[in-house]
């Protein structure tokens, strides 16, 4: 069986999407792409740029005029990330998970006009193929016709536990408590808003990753799409 060309990876924040995605595009040697990150970009320049989350014109222009590319990681780039995300030339990744970005995200990607200019600039990424994709709508909205479709969930403890690990990594000063309400609060936003609200795919695979190691879930997926497991 010949492997899908386009893999979109869905599901709530903290779910494992990104680390599992990550390692799945490793094993095939596909792109990873975490969609997430030009939200958080323009989420990051708007806040930069003194414009306010809850102003949906302003969000709106400021989206349609701001450049914003992914690469992968320079050799000399030894910071963890995925990838690095440039605007105008500028690399602006660093800036991406402070936890002022990731209050506000939400609030930005639920503009219908900010979704539309990102979501064409991801898919055009994700048709060149050979590609793994996650996000919160990469199977419903940026590339429906994806050959493999997967989401991911957890419990909500799960996924607390996991942020919280995450940050805590980085010497970043939030509680366990913060965190898990931040998720709540982003679940509702992102499953309530009009445009690609988060959801299932109706022909994607639903994976709860309570409980199962990452490695467990990198070599479910595996089989999934036609790879051998390690």
């Amino acid at each position: 069986m010949s492997l899908p060309l386009i893999i979109a990876i869905d599901g709530p924040v903290a779910s494992g999407k990104s680390a599992v995605g990550k390692r799945l595009a490793e094993r095939l040697g596909y792109l990873f792409f975490d969609t997430g990150l030009m939200y958080r970009a323009l989420t990051y320049l708007a806040l930069r740029s003194g414009i306010a989350v809850t102003d949906a014109a302003a969000l709106a222009a400021f989206a349609e005029r701001t450049e914003i590319d992914l690469r992968p990681p320079a050799p000399d780039e030894r910071d963890g990330r995925d990838a690095t995300v440039l605007a105008a030339g500028e690399d602006i990744t660093a800036g991406l998970r402070s936890s002022e970005v990731e209050a506000n995200v939400s609030p930005v990607a639920a503009v219908p006009a900010v979704r539309a200019v990102l979501t064409a600039a991801m898919r055009r990424v994700g048709l060149r193929g050979h590609v793994v994709m996650v996000g919160r709508d990469v199977g419903t909205a940026i590339v429906p016709e994806a050959d493999a479709k997967i989401f991911l969930t957890a419990s909500a403890e799960t996924r607390a536990q996991r942020r919280y690990a995450e940050v805590s990594a980085r010497g970043e000063d939030r509680s366990y408590a913060d965190i898990l309400a931040n998720l709540a609060e982003r679940d509702r936003i992102d499953s309530s808003r009009q445009t690609a609200p988060l959801r299932a795919a109706d022909d994607a695979a639903q994976i709860d990753t309570t409980g199962l190691a990452l490695d467990a879930v990198v070599d479910l997926l595996a089989r999934h799409v036609g790879a051998t497991p390690a």
